[in-house]
């Protein structure tokens, strides 16, 4: 959603491009009634300068209105060549400046974000911690606030992670690893990691052995635990989040199936545009910068894979990876 600050600038912008465009077509129309207005006065000084006894009378008549028409003709074919180079050329205008408007509000979104994002597993981590020096605890409390520490570190560590790879990933230079890895590793070290951060969550898995692929580890791990993140965070803690990796003969197959309150048709895929983040009250109330599926999409289709998103019935989303 566009702060009140964008949407002014986007109608402010709009108001003086479409005046702008309105006395660009005018003065055309204008062009074109002077040049026609000149063109007849032209014939008529022509015709009146001829003398109806003169043999030649009815041809040069004919030649003279020929060329009348000629002109006319003329006069139209270039207004229509001009008046489609200028709107042609203004639809692009238009569009262009449009889409770096919204991606300035998407990029202010992401600073107003990522701010908050850093600020507060920081801010956690640091009460956690004072509190565990200040004050004589016994274990179970000392435990508590450590796991809670340790636990915003790791969220500040994929997000500082995701911000880094997105940069990198964008360089032309960019080069990741080619070795053949088992996914079925790369799953099951990703989902045990997250049960053991979220010991209050349900997080079930169906995993398929030895699925052998080629690609990179790290960026791997990276692109499904964004994807179980993203569950977690939209789906209520009394529900389970779902992992199954599978294979037939030519596809290798990866779900992440959340029971959340789904995503709108229209934004499924928007979602994977950088710094999007969908508008439905419950998106825009979590957590969240709008890079973690923008760079999932990029590590999927470099690992010549692709990756959508479908209705999960009766709600909810399932993300899906095919390689």
């Amino acid at each position: 959603m566009s702060s009140p600050k964008q949407f002014f600038r986007f109608n402010n912008f709009s108001f003086w491009f479409w005046i702008l465009l309105t006395y660009v077509v005018a003065a055309l129309i204008w062009w074109f009634i002077s040049l026609e207005r000149q063109n007849a006065q032209m014939t008529t000084l022509q015709l009146q300068q001829l003398k109806k006894e003169d043999p030649a009378y009815s041809i040069r008549t004919k030649e003279i209105q020929q060329l009348k028409k000629r002109g006319t003709t003329k006069y139209v074919a270039e207004g229509i060549t001009f008046l489609a180079l200028i709107l042609t050329g203004a639809f692009f205008v238009y569009r262009s400046i449009r889409k770096q408007i919204e991606y300035a509000a998407l990029q202010q979104n992401f600073m107003m974000a990522i701010t908050h994002e850093l600020k507060t597993p920081i801010a956690t981590t640091r009460l956690s911690l004072e509190t565990v020096l200040r004050r004589k605890l016994d274990e179970v409390q000392q435990q508590k606030l450590l796991l809670s520490a340790l636990s915003e570190t790791n969220r500040l560590n994929i997000l500082t992670n995701n911000i880094l790879l997105a940069s990198q990933m964008e360089e032309k230079d960019f080069q990741r690893d080619h070795e053949e890895i088992n996914l079925a590793d790369i799953v099951e070290t990703v989902v045990s990691d997250y049960k053991n951060r979220f010991p209050g969550r349900t997080i079930e898995s169906t995993i398929e052995k030895d699925t052998i692929i080629e690609g990179d580890e790290l960026l791997l791990q990276i692109a499904l635990s964004n994807l179980i993140d993203n569950a977690l965070k939209y789906t209520p803690k009394s529900s389970p989040v779902y992992i199954d990796l599978s294979e037939e003969p030519d596809t290798i197959e990866l779900k992440v199936t959340d029971l959340g309150p789904g995503i709108p048709d229209m934004e499924k895929k928007r979602i994977f545009e950088k710094f999007y983040r969908s508008g439905n009250e419950a998106t825009r109330k979590a957590k969240g910068t709008g890079l973690g599926l923008y760079l999932t999409q990029k590590i999927i289709h470099d690992h010549n894979g692709d990756i959508f998103v479908m209705d999960n019935t009766p709600h909810g989303s399932i993300f899906v990876i095919q390689f």
